[in-house]
């Protein structure tokens, strides 16, 4: 009974409060736990290298982020065509399209990491970094793109583990991953002295551990819904997928890209001590959005199986509880932020008391982001679950780029550096109003 109570794509067609949780809480902690790669990272560089290393790790991770992001687009693009394949009864097609997108994944992940090694001093370069700053930000970023493959490798499966029916699994991978960076940092970088090359061997180690693991698991029997095939390469599919994921690959790279924004930004106004303060509650805003990110990714494979089934009562009943227990989450979120600034803050800068009160104002604004954000994110994937990639990428980009750029840069002129705060919690308000614009206006075409 308890395999089937996660086993939500073989389920009749209604699911419980505690049922969705349960299905959606391997998601939401492997996404939570994969976040943590880079406040491990954050701690040990922070503490034990030294406050411009560790802004170069902030400085430099968006652009490393972009790359990887291409994983969430083949991941919840994939998962959700798959899912609905699944719902029409095609098991054999799913298992040719899941094979298909593994095998192009990787040789993406090859294309993108010879694309880094040829554009990453130039790019840092252009966003500013110089001298010291600079050659950190090589130092860390060349490292890590030798495992952008496996990178994008984990942050598929991370989608694909709940589409196979099997969310606790990848959670346990995930686990194992995140375990495996920590220890090394510990390692490396505590004990060996490795500096940020020991901080980046052991992030990319342990993204090693979340991509491979899963290839061989699939490679062989399973007792999961999806399994590796001979496959060939379907044009139009990949369009498809590509087109529908591409809502989460436009809100990874809107986020980098507005992160890159926020550094300019910072540096003008607030110095490496700006800088500094935006990568501590880049760290925690990783963590608490990655619960929302993973409940998205949780309920999307039981979305779409039901949209394909025709479920079409399941359908609604699954958006109303959603919505609800977003709400919580909100509240939650909210409060834990408040809660929690301090000790969270002293973990990374509480050796300087001048950026430790830099990092507390700024987080006292921006906590209030956390009430809003978890509506925009679940208004994408929803969509994205139903296969219509456009409302999705509309929404995403609209969120984490138009309304973000538009803030960061016209707030600052009014309210100077509480504006860069500001601007995070105008942007995630705006959205909140275009999601919830879409979800009431596309009720009658998706029978919800």
């Amino acid at each position: 009974m308890q395999k089937k109570s996660f086993n939500m794509i073989q389920l009749s067609d209604h699911f419980s409060y505690p049922r969705l949780l349960r299905f959606t809480f391997p998601s939401i902690i492997m996404l939570i736990f994969t976040s943590v790669y880079g406040v491990v990272d954050g701690f040990f560089v922070s503490n034990y290298v030294g406050k411009t290393p560790f802004t170069a790790v902030n400085f430099i991770m968006p652009v490393l982020m972009i790359l990887g992001s291409v994983g969430f687009m083949f991941g919840t693009g994939g998962g959700a065509l798959i899912a609905l394949t699944m719902g029409k009864g095609s098991r054999e097609k799913a298992n040719g399209l899941f094979s298909m997108l593994v095998y192009v994944s990787i040789a993406v992940g090859a294309a993108l990491t010879v694309f880094g090694f040829l554009f990453l001093q130039p790019i840092a370069v252009f966003l500013g970094a110089k001298g010291r700053l600079l050659e950190d930000c090589i130092t860390y970023g060349r490292i890590i793109l030798l495992a952008i493959p496996a990178s994008i490798l984990q942050f598929e499966f991370q989608c694909l583990f709940a589409t196979a029916g099997k969310p606790q699994l990848g959670l346990y991978i995930t686990l194992a991953a995140g375990l495996t960076n920590g220890v090394l940092d510990a390692l490396f970088v505590a004990v060996f002295s490795w500096g940020l090359e020991g901080a980046a061997a052991a992030t990319g180690i342990g993204q090693c551990v979340g991509g491979i693991l899963p290839l061989f698991y699939f490679a062989r029997p399973n007792t999961s819904l999806l399994r590796f095939t001979k496959a060939e390469f379907d044009r139009k599919s990949m369009l498809r997928i590509c087109v529908n994921g591409s809502s989460e690959l436009m809100s990874n790279i809107s986020s980098s890209v507005i992160s890159m924004l926020y550094n300019v930004q910072l540096l003008r106004y607030a110095g490496e001590d700006g800088v500094a303060a935006y990568g501590v509650l880049m760290y925690v805003n990783f963590i608490f959005l990655a619960s929302y990110i993973g409940f998205s990714v949780g309920t999307s494979p039981v979305i779409g199986y039901h949209y394909g089934a025709g479920n079409y009562g399941e359908l609604k009943s699954l958006l109303k509880k959603s919505l609800i227990m977003i709400t919580v989450f909100a509240a939650l979120m909210f409060g834990a932020s408040r809660f929690l600034a301090k000790p969270l803050s002293m973990i990374f800068v509480g050796y300087d008391p001048e950026l430790l009160e830099t990092t507390l104002h700024a987080f006292s604004i921006y906590a209030y982001s956390f009430l809003f954000a978890g509506f925009a994110i679940f208004g994408s994937g929803f969509f994205t679950a139903l296969n219509d990639g456009l409302t999705s990428a509309l929404i995403s980009s609209l969120r984490t780029l138009v309304f973000q750029v538009s803030a960061v840069l016209l707030l600052p002129l009014i309210w100077k550096l509480d504006g860069i705060w500001f601007s995070i919690v105008a942007a995630e308000l705006m959205a909140v109003l275009v999601a919830a614009a879409f979800l009431v206006g596309k009720r009658k075409k998706y029978y919800y």
